[in-house]
């Protein structure tokens, strides 16, 4: 992760797109979340990062603020709803409002048929994955509704789009979180609240790295050769899509969920 590299961030944006906004990423210590970071800051945003990970949240506070950026790290865990309630109970003091909420904090599932699943990963992904997810949107609803509107971006994957064998579990999380995605984008459209996600395929991320370590040869070339692009997406791209999501040029999408696979679901 270079935070000096924009030759790939969002060109459409002007630098200054997200002056004066707040942004608050979930899972933001590493991988998708923390280049989404970057890019929001290299645009003019305030940025609150929340992770489990405190040395690397930390850490990564610290690149954002060497850009000049307004940064600052809470810890929480998103599966508990009281870190979640003083997560923005703490964001909204340190920066009166929160305009963006990222939903990004996510677990790996190890994949395994479905009958040898221990239950108790897939009870961790529901916990962190499906149950982090609403809490998040419900702060982020009530907060927005009192201030007069607000984005809200949850990261899905094409395992909530299609089936996903070996991830059961993973892929009913992300169902889920298309589901509550869509019916959350319509319920709260008149109140100036969009409500959109992204659904990537395999991206180069610490957590597919520890998922492909956990697999034979045969297993990492078949995520390898997925796409028909050959090869993992990038975290820079799928920030360029989240940034793009929240900005104003996307003002009239709502309820989407924005694909990035390379092509594996065309």
């Amino acid at each position: 992760m270079n935070s000096n590299d924009t030759s790939n961030n969002v060109s459409l944006l002007n630098n200054t797109a997200f002056a004066g906004k707040t942004i608050l990423i979930t899972g933001g210590a590493s991988g998708i979340g923390a280049q989404s970071a970057i890019t929001f800051a290299q645009l003019g945003a305030n940025i609150i990062i929340s992770d489990i990970n405190v040395s690397q949240g930390q850490a990564t506070v610290a690149q954002l603020q060497a850009l000049g950026a307004q940064a600052v790290f809470i810890a929480a865990d998103v599966s508990r709803i009281e870190q979640v309630n003083t997560l923005f109970t703490s964001s909204i003091a340190r920066f009166n409002k929160v305009d963006v909420v990222v939903n990004n904090a996510g677990i790996e599932y190890t994949p395994t048929p479905t009958h040898l699943t221990d239950d108790e990963l897939f009870l961790k992904n529901i916990d962190v994955n499906l149950k982090g997810v609403w809490f998040c949107v419900k702060a982020a609803l009530k907060h927005m509704l009192a201030n007069n509107g607000g984005q809200i971006i949850n990261v899905a994957s094409v395992a909530g789009l299609r089936s996903a064998p070996m991830i059961s579990g993973y892929s009913a999380t992300k169902h889920a979180v298309i589901g509550l995605t869509k019916s959350v984008a319509v319920e709260y459209a008149r109140a100036n609240i969009r409500v959109n996600a992204v659904c990537p395929s395999f991206i180069d991320t610490p957590m597919v790295q520890r998922t492909l370590e956990a697999m034979d040869e045969r297993g990492q070339k078949s995520v390898l050769g997925a796409s028909p692009m050959k090869r993992l997406g990038q975290p820079q791209e799928i920030a360029n899509a989240i940034v793009w999501l929240a900005s104003e040029q996307s003002s009239f999408m709502n309820g989407h969920c924005m694909t990035l696979d390379g092509g594996m679901l065309a």
